[in-house]
This record gives C-alpha cells, structure tokens and sequence, in this order.
C-alpha cells in the first residue's frame, strides 16, 4: 500500500523536504532535480572511477542471454581483448547497492517498467533483461515484438513486464513528402502510451546530433524552420517535460531520465581502445539542457546521471565488433556485458535502494 512520510527540517531559513514513496526515494527541494546520486545522504554515486574487479563481468551475453542483439555482443562478433569486461564503477563516497535481480522483480511483481528512447535505452534494456534474466535462469520468459517500435521481455513467473518503446526525440515526427522528416517540437500525440506503466526511463538525445545528417526539419506551432539542434532538443525536451508535469501521477509511476552517455567518435574514435581514461573530463554538451529542464518540473524526476561515467570509458563500444563488418566503427552504443549493467546499477538504487 502506497505511503508517504514527510520530514521537515527547519535550518537556517530553508526546509528541505525527504519524501519517501514504495516505487523511488525522492531527494527534492520544490522543482529540484532528483538524482541517483542521492540515495545515500552526502553521496554522489555520478562521481567515482572504473576499477578492476574480479567478479565482473555480471553475466556472459552469449552463454546467460541469447536474446542479446548482435550489435552489442561484442565477445560473440569476435572481440579478442577481455579486460573492459571487468570494471566496475566505484563512487567516491559510497558504494552502489548491489544489484538483487530476484528482489526487484519480487517488488515489481505483477508490473510494468517501459524504457522509452533510442537505440540507447535499448542498450540499457537489453541489460537490465540479462541481469534479470541471469538472477532467475529457471524462470520462464517471453521475448516479443508487438509493434515495430514497442519490445516487451515478460517474465512469467512474476507477471513483470519489462518493455522498450522506440522513440527517439520523444516529441511528435511525421514524414513530408518535400520535406522530409519534421520534428513536431512543441507536440506529444503518443503519450498515452506511457500510461499505466509502475516505472518509466525516458531518453532522448543521440537522434538530435545526427539532424544534419539527413533532412530533417523542425516545426513549432504551424511554422517549419531549421534551427541549431541543440536549440531544438532544448524545445523538445520542454514539451515532454510540460506532457509529464500534466498527465503522470508521480504517487502511481516513478519517472526517471537515463541521462546522456558520451560517444566517443571524434578524432581517433574508440577503435582499439582497451582501458578506460583517467582524470577529470570537460562538461559533456547538453547535460546543463537536461539538469535545468528537470529542475524547472513541477513533479520529481530522477537523473541517472551516467555522463562521467561513460566519458571514461573509450574502451567500451563495440567499435568495429558490431557484426557489421570491420569498415564499421560502432563509438556511440556499449558492449554487453558492460558499461550499461552500470546504469542498471543506478537505476536498482533508484527504484529498490538497499
């Protein structure tokens, strides 16, 4: 049964209010940014380092999960060097909790959690399906496809419904015959899909780099124009966000934001990468966009604030073990077992804490 417990602290002119719910901890000021970085107090868990760890990697991809895609089963397409496999990441001033498959789906039993977004969210689904799917091997699953954008993994047993939408901008896309693609900035007509489901991790970014690489075209209100992309995903990120704020009850859906994981396609790219960077990185492009916007909503949303994390590790893309041929150098999505299981991490201390 659905709870709430408040704790007020009056301190030198300010309250800061704890909010605790059964599906997602809350650390919230009113219109704050929720991360995961605050499940413990005074801990970050975005800030750490990668280190060796001898029981990594969580689970073999092709032995544990044969439904894993080809393009993430790096091992499987023929990657010979191993030692990405075994980092795991340590913050600073705490320790992630461990990630329990049979307790989180035991509390989210008869449940749905969507991912919505692009080929990353897919990256992070399929992860968290392994992880689940390593933790019961016994158990029943299913695996379909009931649309052309929407995968879901069921896990029989426990009636849980792990699902993936394919959505991309998140905001409305049509196609123009002269035109060609329009990205429909200030519209969300397919939200109703997002109803009903226990947990939602949306994602949006990747696609709005690529804009100048095919004809896309973006309107708002009734006008068609081109303009800077990162001005667009700023205007799109807004409309979800004011589609949140509007239509989901946050005491019936936890709603978590995946963040932005770092690409690594500039100068020599990721290919022949085989440890990850050290030191402090420069701040990633979009991740203020993000933060603001998330700040400015009138419900909480939680961060999984993955940026830094994946700036260090160059070392765990695919690259040219993507089963597409050695001329395709794959810096953008993340081998599996990898740098994903992390944001699952994240997202377990989010949803089930300790």
């Amino acid at each position: 049964m659905a709870f709430y417990s408040c704790l007020c602290v009056l301190a030198h002119s300010f309250t800061v209010l704890w909010l605790v719910t059964p599906l997602l901890w809350y650390h919230q000021v009113q219109g704050m940014i929720v991360q995961s970085n605050h499940q413990e107090r005074g801990c970050d868990y975005s800030i750490g380092s990668w280190v060796v760890d001898v029981h990594h990697p969580l689970y073999e991809a092709s032995r544990s999960c044969p439904f894993i895609g080809q393009g993430f089963n790096c091992l499987g397409n023929g990657r010979p060097d191993q030692d990405y496999l075994r980092y795991r990441w340590k913050p600073s001033s705490c320790n992630l909790p461990r990630f329990d498959g049979k307790k989180f789906l035991e509390r989210y039993r008869g449940k749905k959690i969507m991912f919505v977004g692009d080929s990353l969210s897919n990256n992070m689904w399929q992860s968290l399906t392994c992880l689940l799917h390593t933790a019961v091997p016994k158990s029943d699953y299913t695996l379909t496809s009931q649309t052309k954008q929407l995968s879901v993994f069921f896990f029989k047993e426990y009636q849980t419904s792990i699902m993936w939408l394919k959505n991309g901008y998140l905001v409305d896309v049509v196609h123009d015959k002269e035109k060609g693609r329009v990205v429909k900035l200030d519209s969300i007509k397919s939200g109703d899909q997002w109803r009903g489901v226990d947990a939602l991790i949306f994602n949006t970014y990747h696609w709005w780099t690529h804009i100048g690489e095919s004809k896309t075209h973006f309107e708002v209100g009734n006008e068609v124009k081109d303009m800077d992309y990162m001005e667009a995903f700023r205007i799109g990120l807004t409309t979800w966000a004011k589609w949140i704020d509007s239509n989901i009850d946050p005491s019936k859906t936890s709603v978590l934001f995946q963040g932005i994981a770092a690409t690594h396609s500039d100068g020599k790219g990721c290919q022949g990468q085989t440890k990850p960077v050290q030191g402090s990185q420069p701040l990633y492009p979009g991740v203020d966009i993000v933060k603001n916007i998330l700040r400015s909503m009138k419900n909480p949303i939680h961060l999984l604030d993955i940026t830094l994390l994946t700036q260090l590790r160059i070392d765990g893309h695919p690259s040219i073990y993507s089963g597409r041929g050695t001329s395709y150098v794959d810096c953008s999505h993340w081998c599996l077992a990898g740098v994903p299981d992390t944001w699952n991490e994240f997202l377990y201390a989010a949803l089930i804490g300790r």
